[in-house]
């Protein structure tokens, strides 16, 4: 079973390899903004709402 092993091999590094892209990604200071910006939309959404019904 030879070749199963090495193939669970490759994937645990291409997996690990993959893990820490996303986690490069997400902290790469030029994405800061934009994950500020959705961050805040569902507040900007209950603020809506609220103003909405607060007219009724």
């Amino acid at each position: 079973m030879g070749i199963f092993d090495t193939a669970s091999s490759v994937m645990t590094v291409i997996s690990f390899i993959t893990f820490i892209g996303i986690i490069w990604w997400a902290f790469t200071p030029a994405n800061r903004g934009n994950f500020e910006q959705a961050a805040s939309l569902p507040f900007a959404e209950d603020d809506k709402a609220a103003g909405e019904s607060a007219h009724v």
